[in-house]
């Protein structure tokens, strides 16, 4: 994502949180993107 060629954890588990974390970061700037910062917090409050 972004560019990025490498993490910087090391064991599966550890990958693999840092992976979700990067693709829930992600999602989040697209939504806020696509609604705005408003628009999140009233769909996240609903």
């Amino acid at each position: 994502m972004d560019g990025a060629t490498h993490f910087l954890t090391c064991r599966p588990p550890a990958v693999s949180t840092e992976m979700s974390l990067n693709v829930l970061a992600y999602n989040l700037k697209r939504v806020m993107n696509i609604l705005g910062a408003s628009g999140l917090i009233k769909a996240m409050s609903a």
